[in-house]
């Protein structure tokens, strides 16, 4: 397999980009988006770029040993969106530990953040032991920009 890096010129959800625009089944009856969708959103650009980068999140166990838990998500809403609003989700490298990593997901309309999202994953055995982060994941995870904005 090529270098994940090579990839994110011709491939932008190897590089942890998605682009999507907002219909009226990610609104309320005002238009404004549901909160829900972000995390939709969030787990969509998560599984797509780690499938991009050679990885299948359901088949970790059988190709790196181990299989990954998410501990925790969030998401912190800055701006109000919309319907028809054109929305990118960049994911971006939050914190990467020896056994769990968090990675961040930057919702942005133009160059602007309209929500800051964050899922945290824990690395398991088969026994579902705590375990560390195989090299190919972690390699992976490097390819992750760092965060663009910051939020209090």
């Amino acid at each position: 397999m090529s270098d994940p890096g090579e990839q994110h010129q011709s491939d932008p959800i190897a590089g942890g980009t998605l682009d999507f625009q907002l219909a009226y089944g990610d609104c309320d009856v005002l238009g404004i988006a549901y909160f829900g969708i972000y995390y939709r959103w969030m787990e969509r650009c998560y599984t797509s770029w780690l499938f991009a980068n050679g990885l299948r999140s359901g088949e970790l166990l059988a190709d790196l040993g181990v299989i990954t838990v998410g501990l925790s998500s969030s998401a912190q809403y800055t701006q109000t969106v919309t319907v028809f609003d054109r929305l990118r989700c960049q994911a971006v490298a939050d914190r990467i530990g020896a056994s769990s990593y968090t990675v961040g997901f930057e919702f942005t309309r133009g160059d602007e953040l309209v929500t800051r999202g964050q899922m945290t994953f824990a690395v398991r055995d088969a026994d579902f032991g705590k375990a560390p982060i195989p090299q190919r994941l972690r390699d992976v995870l490097g390819t992750l920009p760092p965060p663009s904005f910051e939020t209090p």
